[in-house]
Order: C-alpha cells, then sequence, then structure tokens
C-alpha cells in the first residue's frame, strides 16, 4: 500500500463518495464519514471496499467539537496515522429565500457545519501531525471543500455564502501556519455540481450552463470534484499550498 491515508467528512454520498473513490484509486485507505451509522454510510464503505484498500466507517457528527480527537485516534487505530484530511461535510440554507428573512437558526447551522467544524477538526488534524514522527516521503495534506459562493453572492442562500466564505479564510490561514510544517492546504470550490443538495435547482442551472453561465456548457459531476481533490492529495500539484481552486468551469471568470 502507499502509507497514505485520508479521512474524508461527508463521504457517506456525493462529492464527498466520489473523492473517497478518487483517493482510493489512488491507494490511500480511507475514513468513511456520515452523521450516522446508516444504510447509506454502509453502502459507502462497501464502495470503497470494493476498490481493494483498507476502509473504516467513522460515523461522527462533525459539529460535536468534543468527538474529533477520539475519533481521530479511532480511525488511526484502525488504518494508520493518517495523511490527508477532506472536509466535505456541509449543509445548505434551511430556506431559500430573502437575506431579509434569513433565520438565526439557518445562518447558526450553516456557520457551525460549513465553518466551525472544518476548522477545528482541521486543528485536531494537525496537531496530531505536528506532534508525531512522520515519513519524508509521504504527501501529507488538507482539502477544505467550500463554493464558488465564498466569491460570488447567491441572494437567496446568503447565509450559506457567509460560511462559505469563512471557510475559505481558514484554508488561507491553516496554509500560512502549517507550511512550515510540510502539510499542504487546498481550497477546493465546486461550482454547479449534480448532488443530492442542488437537485431542487439543477435543472434550471443546467440550461444557464447550454446558455452560457459557465464556460463548458454542462453542470459538473461528482466525479470532476474526486477527480481534483484526489490529485491535490496526492502531490500532483507540487510545491503549491493555500490555493483556491475554481472548479466551476470557468463560471467566474470575468467577461465582458
Amino acid at each position: 500500500m502507499s502509507g497514505l491515508s485520508a479521512l474524508v467528512t461527508g463521504s457517506s454520498r456525493g462529492i464527498g463518495l466520489a473523492a473517497a473513490v478518487a483517493l482510493a484509486r489512488e491507494g490511500f485507505a480511507i475514513a468513511i464519514n456520515g452523521p450516522a451509522d446508516d444504510d447509506e454510510l454502509r453502502a459507502a464503505v462497501e464502495t470503497i471496499r470494493a476498490e481493494g484498500v483498507k476502509v473504516v466507517a467513522a460515523p461522527f457528527d462533525v459539529t460535536d467539537l468534543g468527538a474529533h480527537d477520539g475519533m481521530l485516534a479511532e480511525i488511526e487505530a484502525k488504518i494508520g496515522p493518517l495523511t490527508t484530511l477532506v472536509n466535505n461535510a456541509g449543509v445548505g440554507v434551511m430556506q431559500r429565500g430573502d437575506p431579509l428573512d434569513a433565520s438565526e437558526a439557518s445562518f447558526d447551522r450553516c456557520l457551525a457545519v460549513n465553518t466551525r467544524a472544518p476548522f477545528f477538526l482541521t486543528q485536531t488534524f494537525a496537531r496530531r501531525l505536528v506532534a508525531r514522527k512522520r515519513d519524508p516521503a509521504l504527501f501529507h495534506s488538507i482539502v477544505n471543500v467550500t463554493s464558488s459562493n465564498a466569491i460570488a453572492v447567491a441572494e437567496p442562500r446568503g447565509e450559506y455564502c457567509v460560511s462559505k466564505a469563512a471557510a475559505a479564510m481558514s484554508s488561507k490561514v491553516w496554509a500560512v501556519r502549517l507550511g512550515r510544517e510540510n502539510v499542504a492546504v487546498y481550497d477546493v470550490q465546486p461550482g454547479l455540481i449534480a448532488t443530492e443538495m442542488t437537485a431542487p435547482v439543477i435543472a434550471q442551472y443546467e440550461e444557464r450552463a447550454k446558455a452560457g453561465l459557465t464556460l463548458f456548457p454542462r453542470v459538473g459531476q461528482p466525479q470532476d470534484m474526486g477527480g481534483i481533490i484526489a490529485a491535490l492529495a496526492s502531490g500532483k500539484l507540487p510545491y503549491t499550498t493555500g490555493q483556491a481552486i475554481s472548479a466551476d468551469a470557468g463560471m467566474l471568470v470575468p467577461r465582458f
């Protein structure tokens, strides 16, 4: 085996599962995470097991900060020292609409899952890395999955945009702190991706993509994001850290 291993949060479906599959194909041992030990999580584990790598289920709520260290210890006891953390777990707004009507509950939920949880899970992961002797031949990395909405406003889900903008800044903070530890940190910012979260609106965005909203006339697939995440985590962009990868088919390229 490669000696590489990754915890991918929110990996029982969607972008997270696609990332876990892509990482497994690069030889990573994988910890699959979801909030509960349910059928969906178990099915994801079997999907990864079929790739012929070590895999373990890691059911925990990423917003439970007190569970982070114990869960990382449990994962490492089963698949070995983690080299990679992919912070993918995320939520959307509780109800789309005018920011004048956004609720405190929806705002707090977005911040708790999309911003606070990955910041402190990264902190716990990084403390464990720094405290131990590491094989210098192994690439160590953190990949945060934020959103094009870290840059571009979507008025009907303002609190989501705020949470992703803050998460994008967290990526830069950790890149600065962990550079001297030889840990690379990246921020993948997906655009229009067909997932369970976007299912209610993806059809209309697909039409807009064909009409020119994106430079490639299609919406993205979770596998597109998985390939990007795996390439970053595998060190295929050497001598880079702190980058935000606009995985949006050129949607945010300024045009006249």
